[in-house]
């Protein structure tokens, strides 16, 4: 390959071809950071809850993997967190098991040496005090063995925990920061149930930690993707002319799965599907699809424009809402048996701006459904013609999972002396394209762990963004939507989930419930079909006519 000279300006690095974009550096003071932690410096990752779902399922494999790529400092130490009384060979087994497909056989034992274990309580000074002893021993057997080592050592703390004993942890956390480099905590969501409790939360936080310490993680900003999302805006100039109001109709975003709780029903119970899902990955996907174009891609620049668009998304509604609920939810172990929490969720969203104005927003999502699938389906207005009959709409389909693709439907003629028209697919596969021999695309937790590592908060959620999330701020104005009619006074802060939640509780509003294995309550589709959405089903390949 013929070497290129690069010219580094701003979040752009520019060759003497294509100019290529990446992510930049979230401000001055961590652009030492973005780099790798220096290799002469210990890196101790911290798992809090390391013998839960999360952890085991993801974050362990997430991290075997990228230390078997050197992307983080070989100087990298793992230590278990939990209240679980495994010894340090029974917690290794454990880690071992969950890592032996994650990566090649021989990169399993030296990432599973790497792995300590701690077992204590969440809320006890003592037990994060043996966890800080265990911590400085391990990280200064690093300083004497390294070449020259230094005794900096650097800190991430993971909480794999339930949102209800985050303050407890984080207060412990406090007193065994690290006191010679930097330290980061990862919280994961959801960040409360609702505008109040988000709001506690974060002030609390916040009075324990910086905001530049605090990664707030939404695993679904490090998918595939959700990440090519920017890219395939702004760097195609064929996008941005049609990204508005006259050019489409409808944008759908969807995640489905087909699996039940598995036995977290007490947990998911507490929060719901529109909680759990839907108030944080799917509003995290709308606002990427529907902001601006950000001043570059500094992280703050991208979270300044996604706050924006999310300040002008009116309230969801009861009236523009559809909740469901699997059969035989309510007899899982943990679920009480008079339960109305939603586990399928479909709500109408608009988005009120000039690009946006009158265009719907869907966001839907629910478990125990026909098949598991995540996609963001833009439909566009129909072609004003009177040359052709039963013109399908076009759709600009992203397809977030299984089997990441892009793919464009597009109205042709059938091959051959036929004048049929069929609706056919211009599709991108990333498996088919980009993987090399079966290696699948990176996770999403490999993602994000890398750029807490390198200081980079472009993926992660800020305070003033999830309270946007949450809540938005509006100036006298009405507007009409089909049959419903939205009035919003001036000086008046109306929250997008947070009153339909509270109406759905306080009306007792019992879900309609689906049957498992199927596309969820009918009545999601009719909203769909009121508001103008128009399924356009994937058509057979048709067979040329001699």
């Amino acid at each position: 390959m013929q070497h290129q000279s690069l010219v580094r300006t701003g979040s752009i690095v520019k060759t003497h071809c294509a100019p290529v974009y990446t992510r930049s550096c979230p401000g001055a003071a961590d652009k030492a950071t973005c780099a790798l932690t220096a290799k002469d410096q210990a890196f101790t990752v911290v798992v809090l809850g390391a013998s839960g779902d999360l952890a085991k399922k993801k974050l362990f494999p997430a991290l075997a993997k990228i230390t078997h790529e050197g992307l983080v400092p070989p100087q990298t130490l793992i230590v278990g967190f939990a209240r679980t009384k495994f010894t340090q060979e029974e917690f290794r087994a454990m880690v071992r098991s969950r890592v032996e497909n994650a990566v090649p056989a021989e990169a399993v034992d030296s990432f599973v040496a790497k792995v300590h274990y701690v077992a204590g309580d969440y809320g006890s000074a003592d037990d994060f005090a043996a966890l800080d002893r265990k911590a400085r021993e391990l990280e200064q057997a690093c300083a004497k063995a390294g070449a020259g080592a230094s005794s900096k050592a650097n800190r991430i703390f993971y909480f794999s925990l339930p949102p209800s004993v985050y303050l407890t942890a984080a207060t412990r956390v406090k007193g065994i920061l690290s006191a010679t480099g930097w330290n980061r905590l990862i919280v994961e969501k959801p960040f409360g149930r609702d505008l109040d409790s988000s709001a506690a939360l974060q002030r609390d936080l916040m009075a324990l930690y910086s905001e530049d310490q605090i990664y707030r993680i939404d695993h679904y900003l490090g998918k595939e993707m959700v990440l090519n999302l920017l890219t395939l805006r702004f760097a195609n100039s064929i996008y941005e002319p049609l990204w508005n109001k006259s050019a489409i109709k409808s944008v759908l975003i969807t995640f489905k799965e087909n699996i039940d709780t598995e036995g977290r029903g007490g947990y998911f119970d507490e929060f719901g599907i529109i909680r759990d899902v839907m108030q944080n990955h799917l509003i995290q996907v709308l606002a990427l699809v529907a902001m601006e174009a950000p001043v570059s891609l500094c992280a703050e620049d991208i979270r300044d424009e996604k706050v924006k668009v999310l300040r002008c998304i009116a309230p969801a509604c009861v009236e523009a809402a559809v909740v469901g609920q699997y059969e035989g939810y309510a007899a899982e172990p943990g679920v009480p048996h008079d339960t109305r929490t939603p586990t399928f969720a479909l709500v109408r969203l608009c988005v009120q701006n000039q690009r946006w104005a009158g265009v719907p927003f869907f966001l839907k999502c629910g478990k125990a459904l026909n098949e598991r699938k995540a996609e963001i389906r833009i439909q566009f207005r129909p072609p004003v013609t009177y040359l052709y009959d039963n013109v399908l709409q076009n759709e600009l389909v992203i397809r977030i999972q299984p089997d990441e693709a892009v793919y464009v439907t597009m109205m042709n003629k059938v091959p051959g002396i036929s004048d049929e028209l069929v609706s056919t697919e211009l599709e991108l596969s990333y498996q088919q394209r980009f993987s090399t021999k079966g290696v699948p695309l990176p996770d999403a937790y490999e993602h994000l762990i890398r750029d807490v590592v390198r200081g980079d908060h472009s993926l992660f959620v800020r305070s003033d963004e999830l309270t946007a999330a949450w809540k938005v701020r509006w100036r006298e104005n009405t507007f009409v939507f089909g049959s419903v009619s939205f009035y919003l006074s001036s000086n008046t802060r109306s929250q997008i989930f947070t009153p339909l939640l509270h109406e759905l509780e306080t009306r007792k509003t019992q879900p309609i419930v689906y049957r498992r294995n199927t596309r969820g309550p009918a009545e999601a589709d009719e909203l769909l079909q009121q508001s103008g959405f128009v399924y356009v089903k994937k058509q057979p390949q048709p067979q040329p006519l001699r």
